[in-house]
């Protein structure tokens, strides 16, 4: 990297399934590309069919999924590739084991309701998890810790995710690492 060169950083985007973090992780990479910055989207259904292509969901099993994610992430940074995590993350100690190892890193919730989360559920997660054809959801079976301090909180009942995106760059400025 040369001296005007920035170190790449990492924006971790949290919350529910079905909360709408992909839609802003696609928000927020149109609005990067336009600046210039060309971003990784590291999406935790993506990855997981290749770490774990028969997931069982139990802990043992997300704390090392969590752990590969980081991983990929931190190698993806080192070699001066801004990282965009699209992952739920329902423990906070998988967000905050990735802050420790990145340091230049944006936590970003997405706070919304159960209720609408399971309203919208898009790929019948919420309806599986009520069946029984999952059993570790989020929200439902497991337990999600949102983030004691984000750095930006985005209301997934209402903000519309080109405007919530524009936070997360005003976030990013305002920390220089854009």
């Amino acid at each position: 990297m040369g001296p005007e060169t920035k170190q790449a950083f990492a924006v971790w985007i949290t919350g529910l399934p079905a909360s709408g973090k992909s839609t802003l992780a696609a928000a927020l990479s149109k609005l990067l590309a336009a600046r210039g910055v060309d971003v990784a989207v590291l999406e935790s259904d993506v990855l997981r069919r290749v770490f774990t292509p028969h997931p069982l969901y139990n802990d043992e099993e997300r704390d090392r999924f969590y752990q590969q994610m980081v991983f990929v992430g931190r190698l993806l940074i080192e070699h001066g590739v801004p990282v965009i995590f699209d992952a739920t993350a329902n423990r906070r100690a998988y967000r905050d084991r990735a802050r420790k190892q990145i340091p230049q890193f944006l936590e970003v919730y997405v706070a919304i309701s159960l209720n609408t989360c399971i309203a919208r559920d898009p790929k019948q997660i919420y309806r599986k998890g009520c069946e029984g054809g999952a059993n570790s959801v989020p929200g439902i079976q497991s337990a999600y810790e949102p983030p004691e301090r984000p750095d930006v909180v985005v209301n997934g009942e209402t903000d519309q995710s080109e405007a919530a995106a524009r936070r997360i760059l005003s976030a990013l400025s305002e920390r220089n690492y854009l």
